[in-house]
């Protein structure tokens, strides 16, 4: 097909996919009488957030705030019909437009927030009780950074041996290899689908990475004690952490057909590793559904006019 669609992005749901492309962004689930049911959203175009995310650094928090609220509709979208037969869904299940789009979009960046947190402070006291043995600055942000980078992969480990967390993994590399496939130019079948690697430069898998790692370096520049100003420095820097790393995931992307430079990226490649798994056919089926209904409607303006008049 055409490379018409340009996609920024995807993510795995209960049973489904999101793609995102410049306009709108479009779900495919599968549900249980194994029919594919889609949903769409348009990407807000507040004047002002267009303007900031054109600016370096900064551009990086508002595409995450972006992605929280949008990605958050879709995973209500699947999670109200996971496991639930058609036309059985409970009366009044659906939500106003208006209540939806504010009540999960406030949701999603809440979550994310309180899941960042977490892993930023935790960390710092871990590493404080450490201090009599582990003393210093720079020994104690290191002796910090391989706390969380041991907290996340534990994390990740654990979390991936539950049924549904790994069958969310397995259509995240579904995603990704849909997304390999559409970019080396081939058609979006099962079996050239199949073919293709489950990890991808881009995935949010490696800006959670980088974070840990672009961390390390900016509180390189502050001092450790007292641990009250530590941990406020820690929650002031989140921001900057998140825009720089943002930064340097588009970075690496842009490196990635460059040989040795490549290699940059590689990190957050083996963090995929964990946070996909190979997908099985009906899992690539409901991900080229979502890929191409995107395409649909962002190259076919009467369907566009159609969903914007709605």
């Amino acid at each position: 097909m055409g490379n018409q669609t340009p996609i920024y992005g995807g993510q795995a749901l209960l049973e489904g996919v999101m793609f995102g492309g410049k306009e709108h962004t479009v779900s495919a689930i599968r549900r249980n009488d194994q029919s594919i049911e889609y949903y769409y959203a348009k990407k807000p175009k507040k004047p002002w957030m267009q303007k900031l995310k054109k600016i370096p650094f900064i551009r990086g928090n508002i595409a995450i705030i972006e992605s929280a609220g949008i990605g958050s509709k879709h995973l209500q979208f699947a999670s109200d019909r996971y496991d639930v037969t058609p036309g059985e869904e409970e009366d009044g299940q659906e939500l106003s437009k208006l209540e939806m789009i504010f009540g999960v979009a406030i949701v999603g960046i809440l979550s994310f927030l309180f899941g960042k947190f977490v892993f930023t402070l935790v960390p710092v006291f871990i590493a404080e009780l450490f201090s009599p043995w582990v003393s210093g600055k720079y020994p104690q942000i290191f002796l910090e950074t391989g706390i969380k980078l041991i907290l996340l992969l534990i994390y990740l480990y654990f979390i991936s041996l539950t049924p549904i967390i790994r069958r969310v993994f397995q259509y995240h590399g579904a995603e990704h290899k849909v997304i390999n496939c559409y970019e080396n130019g081939l058609e979006l079948t099962v079996e050239n689908v199949q073919k293709q690697s489950r990890l991808h430069y881009r995935c949010g898998s490696s800006f959670i990475l980088f974070t840990v790692i672009v961390g390390m370096f900016i509180y390189l520049f502050f001092p450790v004690d007292p641990l009250w100003f530590r941990v406020l420095i820690r929650i002031l820097l989140i921001p900057v952490v998140l825009g720089v790393s943002y930064e340097v995931l588009q970075f690496t992307n842009s490196l990635r057909d460059i040989p040795v430079l490549c290699y940059l990226g590689y990190p957050g490649l083996w963090l995929q590793l964990l946070t996909t798994k190979e997908p099985d056919d009906d899992m690539v089926e409901v991900s080229i559904a979502s890929f191409k209904k995107l395409h649909e409607i962002e190259n076919n303006p009467e369907i566009i006019a159609q969903l914007n008049h709605d």
